[in-house]
């Protein structure tokens, strides 16, 4: 029987822009897909804040980073495309100019051609991801080392099915990227559960949103809380006579204890100096007697 309190720690939350009611992301066969459970939410709101406060002990990885140009190259591109079983054909005017060719479930091959710019765009937004979720898996491997672990909260946005759609419509091209972002998807998560023993939880989130494009659907908050052992003033004085007054009892507080303190003491030795040696005070004092 399964334990209810062994709980995952980990959570893999994507949001992937474009993919609007999308049959592959729906009824995908992949197992990773066919095996989720669905939810549907309808409402208004199209943003929520995931709020963590400093003492979760959360360590939050972003998959959002994009490669730079300079990371971009065509080895990667090249390893990217063996990676799922497709080629990459450099082309001889120069770098990032070759044709990357995927094939598909249907026998049919995607062709990407990088002297485009809509699919150089798509292609280094998924090397990206693939790129940031390794790099994470990195990352769980050291924090493992510790005895006692961190939650991990690995988070990101994809952005590159909507740059296929505002070029090449949502048919076509759009919908090959789609089926080839679902692949590189599973393949990559069944690497999650490898590193994470199955202690992982997935998290696809995708629909049409009304937020500008600078924010996510899913907005990760990391809250500092105030400790409960300090003591912090909540208003500011507004002038010095304030202030003044604010010090002075300060320090009369602090002479009335002092004062108390010493009168405390001084009655201490003085009592203890003029104690009469009988045998009960004797006892007290620990001194033996024959």
């Amino acid at each position: 029987m399964p334990n209810p309190f062994d709980r995952p720690h980990s959570v893999f939350m994507l949001e992937v822009t474009g993919a609007i009611d999308s049959h592959l992301l729906v009824f995908s066969d992949n197992s990773v897909f066919a095996s989720a459970q669905r939810t549907k939410v309808m409402g208004s709101e199209q943003r929520v804040d995931v709020q963590l406060s400093d003492e979760d002990k959360v360590s939050v990885f972003s998959l959002s980073d994009l490669l730079s140009y300079a990371e971009f190259s065509d080895e990667k591109l090249s390893d990217f495309a063996s990676w799922l079983g497709g080629s990459y054909v450099e082309d001889a005017s120069g770098p990032l100019n070759g044709e990357l060719i995927i094939p598909m479930a249907n026998g049919a091959n995607l062709r990407l051609f990088m002297s485009k710019n809509a699919d150089k765009e798509f292609i280094r937004s998924l090397v990206s991801l693939i790129h940031n979720i390794r790099r994470a898996i990195d990352m769980h491997q050291e924090l493992s080392e510790s005895l006692h672990g961190p939650a991990e909260l690995i988070a990101g946005r994809f952005d590159g099915i909507k740059v296929l759609q505002e070029h090449y419509g949502a048919e076509g091209i759009a919908e090959n990227g789609l089926e080839v972002f679902v692949t590189s998807v599973s393949k990559i998560f069944d690497s999650l559960q490898a590193a994470y023993k199955g202690q992982i939880v997935g998290v696809i989130v995708y629909g049409e949103t009304i937020t500008p494009e600078s924010e996510n659907m899913l907005n990760v908050v990391v809250t500092s809380r105030p400790s409960p052992r300090l003591l912090e003033e909540t208003k500011v004085p507004a002038n010095l006579t304030t202030i003044a007054e604010v010090i002075l009892v300060r320090r009369t507080l602090a002479w009335i204890t002092g004062i108390i303190l010493l009168i405390a003491t001084f009655l201490g030795v003085f009592f203890l100096l003029n104690m009469p040696l009988t045998k009960d005070t004797l006892l007290y004092s620990n001194v033996k007697l024959d």
